[in-house]
Formats: C-alpha cells, sequence, structure tokens
C-alpha cells in the first residue's frame, strides 16, 4: 500500500468477526496465514493496511473465500457487526 492509504475498518471488523467466530485465537490464525501475532492484531484493530498477499493468506487460515470476504464488506459498512457465514 501506498503511505498514506487509509485503513479500512470494514475489513478489520470482518476478518476479526470471522476468526472470533470460528473460536480461534489470533496466535493460531497468525500462525496458519504465516503472520506473526503483532500484524494479525495490527490488522484487526485496523491500525495497518494488509497488502492482497496478506488478505489472501488470512482468508486461506479462516477457510474463507475472496467472494465470502467480498460478500461480508459491506454489511460490515451498513452493520458495523458482522457474522461471517
Amino acid at each position: 500500500m501506498p503511505p498514506g492509504t487509509p485503513v479500512d475498518p470494514n475489513l478489520a471488523r470482518v476478518l476479526r468477526a470471522a476468526r472470533e467466530k470460528q473460536g480461534r485465537s489470533q496466535e493460531a490464525v497468525a500462525h496458519d496465514a504465516g503472520l506473526t501475532v503483532t500484524a494479525l492484531a495490527r490488522i484487526e484493530r485496523a491500525q495497518a493496511n494488509p497488502t492482497w498477499t496478506t488478505v489472501l493468506q488470512i482468508l486461506g487460515a479462516l477457510g474463507l473465500s475472496l467472494q465470502q470476504l467480498a460478500d461480508l464488506l459491506p454489511r460490515a459498512a451498513d452493520d458495523h457487526i458482522v457474522q461471517a457465514e
């Protein structure tokens, strides 16, 4: 991401909600995604902008497709509450 690109809080909400719905820890998902726990935590708190590669790694660790993410993002924007399916 170019410096200064705003972080999308909806992406953070969706990823965190999906992980929590699965009852998984940040440690487990970070490990499966090949990330540090700190990196995943910053992404979930909307403090870091992940690359597409990182988003795909997290989705893979969560067993979600890019299509599922695309379906959940508008709901996160509307509801501020997301339940991953």
